[in-house]
């Protein structure tokens, strides 16, 4: 085992160039530590051109700022909530890609890494760190990276799967002590409540779960009391499935691989989340090409598949990153799941939304606003849920569908909706009648 040599932060951002791609790790282990020098150099006029490419990342994003315009250039695959304004203002960039194909771009050259900025886990007596809650894209980026930068963290978990890299595979070492960023949940709305019992309805025992963060998924999870042996397959999970795993409720007996294993790519949550997966052998945290690819997904049985969205027309388009043309978040793994799901044996592509905004404004709409992406083709479209209930839209033709989405619309706009409907399909519209829910 090779001896670590710490050296500070100031010191290891030297090493990146004008013109570099910098990859920064995800979610609650972004490398702030290294992140801060490295802005002080562009501040300092010492580099410019420096790509910055990530998933997702939490805290602070100067670097995003408009007085950094030129010096360092956002590549992000996901806008988040940080990056929202500096992104529709121009400021930061996006790059539309399916979640599974982000190391794809790393692996095959597309976007050639040139420092790997990580944190990682404490080294153990073999000479292992572990990336922790995030393996992502991360991974392919300290396989390809010219240089790697990890910020040596006790508070990061040791995490199980592909998590675990040797130090071998490091350059450069700092020490770190920042605590991971955590997420507080706020409490679930009647409305997602209602959205929870309406999806959880439609989830089997024995099961294997996809879900996100948030109040929708937490409120799914709040109501599989009752279920048995539930696997979970995902993209990433939070705290609100670890009261399912205390009852005895996910097991992953019924996986066909990675038995018993719960697994993710990466995670974000509280401290108590960050202490469950610490060293243990149950959750396996793995690179994206793994956990999203459909190829995979689709050997796994009864894979229930919950994502949301910001908009769905009358006959099933869904919008998931875009609020016109503004970059609202971003293409994620809504395509790798719900297509994965709709292939696999028993399985259920769901997509669950509010019937309206905040506002007010119908989310199920005659069509989609001028310049909103279609995440998710109408092709694709199996099950759509809201507080007002649950439809199944796969093998239905457009007019079918469109009776079928006003029936869970909210009753404020079912009439305008219908209305809408007949002026786009005719009088024949309205001839036929609703036969049923399914």
């Amino acid at each position: 085992m090779k001896q670590i040599k710490y050296v500070s932060p100031a010191e290891a951002v030297k090493v990146i160039k004008s013109g570099d791609r910098v990859h920064l790790s995800s979610v609650a282990v972004t490398p702030h530590t290294l992140i801060k020098p490295m802005v002080e150099r562009g501040r300092n006029g010492e580099l410019y051109d420096v790509k910055i490419q990530h998933i997702h990342i939490e805290g602070p994003v100067e670097f995003a700022n408009p007085e950094f315009e030129g010096i360092f250039v956002c590549e992000q695959f996901f806008v988040a909530g940080n990056m929202r304004k500096q992104t529709q203002a121009g400021y930061a960039d996006y790059v539309p890609v399916f979640l599974s194909e982000t190391q794809k771009l790393i692996r095959e050259g597309y976007l050639k890494v040139n420092v790997a900025m990580v944190m990682v886990s404490t080294p153990d007596k073999h000479g292992f760190v572990s990336l922790g809650t995030s393996v992502d894209a991360t991974l392919a980026a300290i396989e390809t990276a010219d240089v790697v930068i990890a910020a040596v963290n006790p508070n990061v978990p040791r995490c199980w799967g592909d998590a675990m890299i040797s130090i071998n595979d490091i350059d450069i070492f700092v020490e770190d002590d920042i605590p991971l960023y955590a997420h507080a949940f706020a409490p679930l709305t009647e409305t997602e409540i209602a959205i929870g019992k309406n999806v959880a309805a439609l989830v089997d025992d024995g099961a294997c779960l996809q879900m996100g963060i948030g109040g929708i998924p937490n409120a799914v999870l709040a109501q599989l009391g009752n279920h048995k042996d539930l696997g979970v397959h995902t993209e990433m999970f939070s705290d609100g499935i670890l009261p399912l795993v205390e009852k005895g409720i996910v097991t992953g007996k019924h996986k066909s691989i990675d038995k018993g294993k719960m697994v993710a790519s990466f995670l974000m949550g509280t401290k108590a989340l960050y202490d469950f997966v610490d060293d243990n052998p149950l959750v396996a945290m793995m690179d994206v090409g793994h956990t999203n690819n459909v190829a995979v997904i689709r050997k796994l049985d009864k894979v229930t598949a919950i994502n949301s969205a910001l908009a769905i027309d009358l006959t099933g388009q869904v919008c998931a990153d875009s609020i016109g043309i503004k970059h609202y978040s971003g293409v994620g793994g809504q395509i790798d799941f719900i297509r994965g799901a709709g292939h696999s044996k028993g399985g259920k592509p769901i997509i669950a939304i509010p019937s309206v905004t905040n506002k007010g404004v119908s989310k199920i709409s005659p069509t989609l606003l001028e310049g909103s992406g279609v995440v998710s083709t109408r092709s694709n479209m199996h099950w759509v849920v809201t507080e007002f209930g649950a439809v199944n839209l796969y093998g239905k033709t457009l007019q079918e569908r469109a009776r079928l989405l006003i029936s869970i619309a909210h009753p404020d706009h079912r009439e305008a909706l219908d209305k809408a409907a007949f002026e786009r399909f005719g009088s024949h519209f309205h001839f036929v009648k609703d036969s049923s829910r399914l």
